[in-house]
């Protein structure tokens, strides 16, 4: 299982950014992909995540209403639409990936950084 997180960057506050995660090496119809997040410093956070399915999202609260996950289909790739950016979004994110009644993710992409200047 691979997983490819790109399309981090340097923007502005207020901007936007599109993050993309490929997923390769295995069948994903019943996982579930997310995205976190480590800020310099900071514990890695949980941003949002899609089930590969049916397509259901969820957001953390610092988020919502800015972020949006999207999935891909056919092949496995999913979006991060980050919009309305702000300082305290800058930070490495990355993606993984679980089964959809696994409590952990198991494999994970390596990150890409996101800086929001003020």
């Amino acid at each position: 299982v691979q997983l490819q997180a790109y399309g981090g960057g340097l923007v502005q506050a207020g901007g936007s950014l599109r993050l993309s995660c490929a997923l390769s090496g295995h069948h994903f119809s019943g996982y579930v992909m997310g995205w976190f997040r480590q800020a310099p410093g900071k514990e890695r956070e949980f941003v949002g995540s899609i089930n590969w399915s049916g397509g259901n999202t969820y957001y953390a609260d610092s988020v919502q209403g800015r972020f949006t996950i999207s999935r891909y289909k056919p092949g496995y790739t999913a979006t991060l639409q980050m919009n309305s950016l702000k300082p305290e979004d800058t930070a490495v994110y990355y993606c993984a990936t679980r089964f959809r009644t696994a409590t952990e993710y198991d494999y994970w992409g390596q990150g890409t950084l996101v800086t929001v200047s003020s």
